[in-house]
């Protein structure tokens, strides 16, 4: 995700775009509100941008795996 970014930054408008579709502008914008979001955020005029580094990482620290499920025969 990180490696494939054209900028050090991410506007939350394209949150989506960075993420594959993960988190949605308005998820993210209501995180922020509750002060659960990613870390780092500034305003640039009237966006409000991630450091893509630590939105990566953030997103990262988010997520857990699904554990596989086991097949039971008879």
């Amino acid at each position: 995700m990180l490696a494939k970014w054209r900028s050090a930054v991410v506007a939350r408008t394209e949150i989506s775009v960075f993420s594959g579709g993960m988190m949605k502008e308005k998820y993210a914008s209501n995180l922020d509100s509750a002060g659960l979001g990613c870390p780092g955020r500034f305003r640039v005029g009237r966006k409000i941008c991630y450091p893509a580094k630590n939105l990566a990482e953030w997103l990262e620290s988010r997520s857990t795996a699904i554990p596989e499920r086991t097949r039971q025969t008879e």
